[in-house]
């Protein structure tokens, strides 16, 4: 047994409820750690792949509860995020005492402050642990995860974060992985916008692309979405890794904390109504990449293509 299965082999039964796009690379990872894993997800279709690789299932967040020690939500929003902890069924309705909740969805701080409370009341810890880094960086077990908690529930679910992700911090008290999140949401939006923005101009102008990309990339402007969304730029390739829906609630998100704590935000909400723009034109469901798009609309150009 290698060290890593003998580590996650501490923390009992691990429950993994929400296999989507983030949630499935991440539970496989855990299976193929050598982690015991029951699942459940409101598609069939995860479940029986999961299933496929040695994970058993339950039929409700309640039943996966009823049998781990740990159990680690990823799901899309807060009011997901609330049914499934605290709803009818849901994982508290299940849980042992002394059990550990993991929600590594991206939701809102005060949401994950007033479930977090919810579970002490019952003697069941939990900690909002979102994560950054997409699905590529799901599938290759190499997440940013910033954590908000109790500083003894963050060691205990170490073995697990060392799994999903490269960086791992504990940032602070409940709530406050969730707030982290939201600062990193508006880097990337304003960095995706920012890249489209050059990439439009340059293009226009008469400069390829990828000549655009490549040049930046070894300067001061280098950043992480032109690394990993670099293609789906070039390529018009917006198949979802990080849907424009989930990022546009991601900003709404961070402009409500900011409205909380009394910050402005000014470029934040220009992007947030960019994306949004996008959700009503009938694109929300694509990879946030496709940003470019709306920018490509207003110029009246389609980058690669000469004029």
């Amino acid at each position: 047994m290698s060290e890593t299965t003998e580590r996650l082999d501490s923390l009992g039964t691990v429950g993994w409820i929400g296999l989507g796009v983030m949630g499935k690379p991440m539970a496989l990872n855990l299976l193929n750690a050598g982690c015991k894993l029951v699942v459940y997800s409101r598609s069939p279709g995860p479940v029986e792949e999961l299933e496929a690789a040695g994970a058993t299932s339950q039929s409700s967040p309640a039943a996966v509860a009823a049998e781990a020690d740990v159990i680690v939500t990823m799901l899309p929003d807060s009011p997901d995020v609330r049914a499934v902890v605290a709803g009818e069924e849901g994982v508290l309705s299940g849980a042992r005492e002394g059990a550990l909740i993991v929600d590594m969805s991206t939701i809102s701080p005060a949401v994950a402050c007033e479930l977090a409370e919810q579970a002490a009341g019952q003697g069941v810890g939990m900690l909002d642990a979102p994560v950054s880094g997409g699905d590529v960086g799901a599938q290759q077990g190499a997440l940013s995860i910033m954590v908000g908690g109790a500083k003894l529930d963050f060691d205990r679910a170490a073995p697990l974060f060392e799994v999903l992700g490269k960086t791992v911090v504990h940032v602070g008290e409940s709530g406050s992985g969730q707030v982290v999140k939201a600062c990193n949401q508006i880097v990337v939006a304003l960095t995706i916008e920012a890249v489209s923005e050059a990439l439009v101009l340059g293009s226009k102008a008469g400069v390829a692309p990828e000549t655009i990309i490549k040049v930046l990339s070894g300067g001061l402007a280098s950043n992480k979405v032109m690394e990993m969304r670099g293609r789906n730029f070039l390529e018009h390739d917006f198949t979802p890794g990080f849907r424009v829906e989930l990022h546009s609630k991601d900003l709404g998100i961070a402009l409500e904390a900011g409205k909380e704590y009394g910050v402005a935000l000014p470029v934040t909400a220009l992007v947030e109504q960019m994306m949004h723009a996008l959700e009503l034109k009938g694109l929300g469901e694509q990879d946030h990449s496709s940003l470019l798009t709306l920018l490509e609309d207003w110029a009246q150009h389609r980058i690669g293509v000469s004029e």
